[in-house]
């Protein structure tokens, strides 16, 4: 536990070490058995969780509702810039408050110490409960129907299944293993849409469309047309903040997320657009209008009638990836609420390799429960609202630091600040206001959710013992008044974009 010096007391806040005190069953700072969780990861492996992420199957399916609501190829290619402008203004927020508090779990630690630990008890309730196994099972789920189109026959179910316990299976054997399989799973990831948009180029039969800008284009981005195709282009941006999850298994997490967040969005903001400029060269506007599987058309476009199957086998081993990142992610958050929170403190250990095993089978059989039952979709339907206000607030609560606590020091300063959290700010409450429009249910769902996850704050709350003072004690985790125990211990989500 680092101690800070009387100068930065006085720059307001609570006193946090470099790593963050977690007081509660799981011991100081995120120890399990008397030790510091494994720093094993690169900074090339959490760019590959990034990556991993916010690849899924939006990319491939969106361009078909697009087309019906914006025609010009200019304007089309800008939707997905604009996509990936707003997730790297997201990601530069998300980087400074990674690098002030650098403590795996994401919006659990983030809106801790930016507001009020209930807060971030509610993000970390939705994301340990179904934030993350019902994305999980759909892109298992969708793994298993490409799947059975390339080796037809085959139950797209079991395949689902199948490949969801494979990369759990991963998971379990530890941080090292589970890093090794998903830089090679996303390097071949990469790889693949890397030959798919050469071979596009080289072999696709060139469309009649233009890329350079005209004046009739300023007609389609101002049409609420495009705002509407935005909300779902930025769905399938969703995930540009995945290595926040695990910042305390990152070497060197002041300098390495940083780098890690904004060049894995910038890598998947370049594919993207390359990817919808391919489909657009090398496919007929009228074949891929009001089409899901535009992937597959520009697929048969490019290579005849075996390119359905190329392109399904492509996605298939890109899911790997996604449903890997998820599957490392995502328990990350229940072991660290379980560090803080006594009644969840089995969730908090760690194997000798670094796995909380716990963690990992509950999100497990919670995905695999889900893929069982069909659920997942109408699942994630109702949490869409609740995770893009729990990523709206983390932006505000940077902001807010900024305001109340500027002496307080920052080893990362987001860029351009204020404009880019501003603009990121602005997106997502535009599609926050969308949800709320076109799915009030949904949206009031989420908000029970939400209301589910104080409540349980609150029963937490209630039957933990006062803790002890202790001067160097986090202020989030001393809020939960959980007793302090000997050392023992982010999306869009739509059927469209994942």
């Amino acid at each position: 536990m680092a101690i800070e010096t009387q100068s930065q007391e006085r720059a307001g806040g609570p006193r946090d070490g470099d790593r963050g005190m977690a007081v509660g069953a799981a011991g100081p700072a995120g120890q399990s058995g008397g030790t510091r969780p494994p720093q094993l990861v690169s900074t090339g492996v959490a760019t590959a969780i990034v990556v991993a992420d916010m690849i899924g199957v939006g990319v491939f399916t969106s361009l078909g509702f697009q087309i019906n609501a914006v025609s010009s190829g200019f304007s089309l290619l800008l939707l997905w810039l604009v996509g990936g402008v707003v997730a790297v203004c997201g990601a530069l927020s998300y980087a400074e408050l990674g690098a002030m508090f650098p403590r795996s779990s994401g919006e659990y630690n983030f809106l801790s110490r930016c507001f009020h630990p209930a807060f971030g008890f509610v993000a970390g309730f939705v994301s340990a409960t179904v934030g993350f196994a019902a994305p999980a099972a759909l892109a298992a789920m969708a793994f298993g129907q490409y799947a059975a189109a390339v080796v037809p026959g085959a139950p797209p179910l079991g395949l689902a299944l199948g490949v969801l316990w494979l990369v759990s299976v991963v998971q379990l054997a530890g941080i090292r293993h589970g890093s090794s399989f998903q830089l090679a799973a996303t390097v071949l990831k990469v790889t693949l849409i890397a030959a798919f948009l050469i071979a596009g180029i080289a072999i696709g039969d060139r469309q009649q469309i233009r890329f350079a800008p005209a004046a009739s284009d300023l007609q389609h981005i101002l049409h609420p047309s495009f705002a509407i195709s935005l909300v779902f282009v930025m769905y399938a941006f969703s995930g540009w903040n995945a290595a926040t999850y695990i910042i305390g298994e990152i070497k060197a997490p002041q300098k390495s997320l940083p780098r890690a967040l904004l060049a894995g969005t910038a890598i998947v903001t370049v594919l993207y657009v390359a990817l919808n400029a391919v489909f657009l060269i090398t496919t007929p506007l009228s074949a891929m209008a009001g089409q899901l599987d535009v992937a597959r058309v520009a697929g048969e476009a490019m290579f005849g009638p075996t390119g359905g199957r190329i392109v399904a086998a492509m996605i298939c081993i890109g899911l790997v990836s996604s449903i890997s990142a998820m599957m490392w992610i995502g328990p990350r958050v229940t072991m660290t609420m379980g560090e803080d929170i006594a009644a969840l403190r089995r969730f908090a250990m760690r194997s000798d390799a670094g796995a909380p095993r716990a963690a990992i089978l509950v999100q497990l059989a919670v995905a695999t429960l889900l893929l069982l039952t069909a659920s997942f979709e109408a699942v994630l339907d109702f949490i869409q609202f609740a995770l893009l206000a729990c990523s709206f607030f983390t932006v505000l609560g940077m902001v807010r630091l900024r305001i109340t606590q500027p002496l307080r020091p920052r080893p990362y300063r987001a860029w351009g600040y204020p404009v880019t959290p501003a603009i990121f700010l602005v997106a997502t409450a535009a599609m926050m206001l969308y949800l709320v429009a076109e799915r009030p249910l949904q949206s009031l769902s989420s908000g029970a959710i939400m209301l589910a996850g104080l409540l349980a704050y609150g029963l937490v709350r209630s039957r933990a013992v006062p803790a002890p003072a202790a001067k160097d004690v986090d202020a989030p985790a001393a809020e939960l008044q959980v007793p302090l125990a000997p050392a023992a211990a982010n999306a869009g989500l739509d059927l469209i974009v994942h």
